[in-house]
């Protein structure tokens, strides 16, 4: 094995698990999962059937990732952070068949005891707030707060708000990176 699991920690077969991936205690990855390289599953964490996770992915304490549920490269799981799976549970009704899609995109953070309800995107680095609860899309680059949660701004591939200018241009006071800020969106420019 190119990877780390602690000893009481589950792996089920089959899945696929990439290189120098560490997974801690008394966590539980089930079958046909697909983990990527470097990432970090943190103590109690539950990796549902057939869900995605990237490279880098670090993965905090108490998370379970459900079914359903993409995350791409360099996302960041906070500390007990909850997805769901099914819009309208009851324990005495299988609706595994309703799973609905959770798209994490690349670099995105999601903060501790935040709630993502299922069949939404998280833009790419896109920074959800602490006990945030997502019920809507999030755009890339946008930092929300809330419940429900609601946009307050924009924030860098670093993680540090940005501040426009009229003209639609912010610099990342971190890294010097220029983004634009067009239509409702951010991208980053040469």
């Amino acid at each position: 094995m190119d990877y780390f699991v602690h000893k009481t920690s589950v792996v089920d077969k089959p899945c696929s698990i990439g290189k120098d991936t560490k997974i801690w205690h008394f966590s539980h990855i089930m079958s046909n999962c697909t983990i990527g390289e470097g990432c970090n599953i943190g103590q109690n964490v539950v990796i549902s059937p057939d869900v995605v996770i990237g490279n880098n992915v670090k993965i905090q304490n108490n998370v379970s990732v459900y079914t359903g549920v993409v995350c791409e490269d360099d996302v960041f799981l906070g500390p007990s952070m909850v997805f769901t799976n099914v819009i309208n549970p009851r324990s005495f009704v299988s609706r595994k068949h309703e799973f609905r899609k959770t798209i994490v995109r690349k670099g995105a953070s999601i903060g501790a005891n935040a709630t993502i309800v299922c069949g939404h995107e998280i833009g790419m680095y896109a920074m959800i707030g602490a006990g945030c609860v997502v019920t809507n899309d999030v755009k890339p680059y946008a930092l929300v707060v809330g419940n429900p949660a609601r946009q307050i701004g924009w924030v860098s591939e670093y993680g540090v708000k940005l501040e426009f200018d009229q003209n639609g241009f912010a610099i990342c006071a971190e890294t010097k990176q220029r983004y634009q800020l067009q239509n409702g969106f951010v991208k980053r420019v040469e």
